[in-house]
C-alpha cells in the first residue's frame, strides 16, 4: 500500500474480472476516425496487459472527448486496434456501456481475455455538467446506473486514470465505495514523481499555462503563488488574453467576444484579483499573432485590429519564453501557446517546445494538448517527465486531495468477495 492506496500486488488475479478504468482520450480526426496521438494508450497499456497475463478477466472503462462540448465525444471503437497493438494479445470491444449486451459480454469472458466498452461519457451521469450541478457524493455515486449494473459482475476495481482524477464521477469514484478497488501501475508511478517533485522543485521554479481549459489554469493560479511555489507564470493561448485583460492591456475586440460568447467572462473578474496581488510574478505576452486571408500576422499589444481574435503569442514574446525556461531550473507546463493545430499559428507552441528540449532545467509537461505538442515536435525524449494528467495535475499541485484518491483510499478498506 502506498499514500494509504492498495496496488495491484495486493491482490490474486487469476480468474478475477477486473473493471479498469483509464485514460485514454486522444485527440481525434473527426472526418476519418482516427487518432491523432496513441501516447495515453501507450501509457496506460502495460497495467492493462499485466492484468490479462497474470489470468484476470479485463473490463476497460475510458472516456473520449471533452464535455466542454457535446460534439466532442466519440466512440472508443478506434481505440481497440491501438491498445490491442500495445498489449499484443486480442482486444474485443463492444458497443455499449452497462447495458444487457454489456452485461452479456462480461459474463463471458474467460481468463486473460479483454473487453474495451464505449464512451462512458454516453452517459449523462458521466459527464462534466451532471458533476457539478448533482455534486453527489461518492456514497450516491455508487447508486448510479454504471456503478449498480457493472459491479455485481466484478471481484476489483482498478484505477490507472491519474489525468481524471480531479473528476467526481462514477466510473472514476463510485466502484471503490463498493468494490476492493487499487491503483493501477500509471497512476502509481504519476502520483509518486509529481508529489517526491514537488516536495522541493529546484529553483527558479516556472510555470507555463496556456491553451483553453481557463478553468484549470485559475484553480491552480492563485494557490502556486500564495504557497511561493511558481516563481514566474509565463502565460499563453486564453489564459494569456483574460489575463492581459485583467492588467487592462488592450487585445482587440474580437478576442473579448470570443472569451465572453464561450462563457469564460467571468474569469476576468479573477484574473484582476491574482494579477493586482502577484503582478511581478507573471510575464504576460507583449505581441500577440493573429490570421488574416490565411496569412500570419502579428502586432504589439495595443495595437492590434478590433475586429480580430489572437491565436497564438508573437515572435517577441516566444524569444523571451524561450529565454526564462533556458535559465529556469524547474519548468512545469501545462497547455499550448496558441493554435499549434496550423501552421500558421504554431510559432508559439513550437518555440516553447524548442525550449523545453535544450534546457537544463528539470520539465514537466501535463496535458492532452501539450504530449500532442511534445510528441508533434520530437521532444518525447528530451523532457524529463511527461503526465498524462492535465487538470488533475494543476490540481494535485495545488494541495488538495484529488477525488480518485479520496475514492481510492476508501477503496482500500472494502474487502475482497469472498
Amino acid at each position: 500500500m502506498r499514500f494509504g492506496i492498495k496496488t495491484i500486488d495486493e491482490f490474486e488475479l487469476k480468474d478475477k474480472t477486473v473493471l479498469i478504468r483509464v485514460d485514454m482520450n486522444q485527440p481525434v480526426d473527426m472526418e476519418t476516425g482516427k487518432l491523432k496521438s496513441t501516447a495515453r494508450i501507450k501509457a496506460c497499456a502495460p497495467t492493462v496487459k499485466e492484468l490479462a497475463e497474470k489470468g484476470a478477466k479485463v473490463v476497460v472503462l475510458a472516456h473520449q472527448g471533452s464535455d466542454i462540448e457535446y460534439k466532442n465525444f466519440y466512440t472508443t471503437a478506434p481505440h481497440r486496434e491501438v491498445l490491442e497493438g500495445f498489449v499484443s494479445r486480442p482486444v474485443q470491444f463492444i458497443e455499449d456501456v452497462c447495458g444487457p449486451a454489456a452485461i452479456e459480454k462480461i459474463k463471458s469472458l474467460q481468463s486473460g481475455d479483454i473487453l474495451l466498452l464505449d464512451n462512458v461519457r454516453f452517459m449523462s451521469e458521466e459527464q462534466t455538467l451532471f458533476e457539478q450541478k448533482l455534486q453527489l457524493t461518492h456514497e450516491e455515486q455508487a447508486k448510479t446506473l454504471v456503478v449498480r449494473k457493472l459491479a455485481p459482475l466484478a471481484d476489483l476495481y482498478v484505477n490507472d486514470a491519474f489525468a481524471a482524477a480531479h473528476r467526481d464521477q462514477p466510473t472514476l469514484c463510485g466502484f471503490e465505495q463498493v468494490l476492493p478497488s487499487a491503483m493501477g501501475r500509471l497512476f502509481e508511478k504519476e502520483y509518486v514523481v509529481i508529489s517526491e517533485l514537488m516536495e522541493s522543485p529546484a529553483r527558479p521554479c516556472t510555470f507555463v499555462l496556456g491553451g483553453a481549459k481557463i478553468s484549470d489554469a485559475f484553480l491552480m493560479m492563485e494557490t502556486v503563488l500564495s504557497k511561493g511555489a511558481a516563481d514566474r507564470i509565463l502565460t499563453g493561448g486564453l489564459v494569456a488574453n483574460i489575463m492581459l485583460i485583467a492588467s487592462g492591456e488592450a487585445i482587440g475586440q474580437g478576442s473579448h467576444d470570443f472569451i465572453v460568447k464561450s462563457n469564460y467572462g467571468e474569469y476576468i473578474e479573477k484574473a484582476k484579483e491574482i494579477y493586482a496581488k502577484y503582478r511581478d510574478k507573471f510575464v504576460l505576452p507583449k505581441d500577440l499573432a493573429f490570421t488574416k486571408d490565411g496569412a500570419r500576422k502579428e502586432a504589439r499589444i495595443g495595437e492590434i485590429p478590433a475586429e480580430i481574435a489572437a491565436t497564438d503569442i508573437g515572435t517577441e514574446t516566444a524569444a523571451l519564453y524561450q529565454q526564462i525556461i533556458r535559465e529556469s531550473a524547474t519548468v512545469f507546463v501545462n497547455g499550448p501557446m496558441g493554435i499549434f493545430e496550423e501552421e500558421a499559428t504554431e510559432h508559439g507552441t513550437k518555440a516553447v517546445w524548442e525550449a523545453l528540449g535544450d534546457t537544463s532545467a528539470y520539465t514537466v509537461v501535463g496535458g492532452g494538448d501539450s504530449i500532442t505538442a511534445t510528441t508533434k515536435y520530437g521532444k518525447t525524449e528530451d523532457i524529463s517527465y511527461i503526465c498524462t494528467g492535465g487538470g488533475a495535475l494543476i490540481r494535485f499541485l495545488t494541495g488538495e486531495e484529488l477525488p480518485v484518491v479520496k475514492a481510492l483510499r476508501h477503496g482500500a478498506t472494502i474487502q475482497e468477495k469472498s
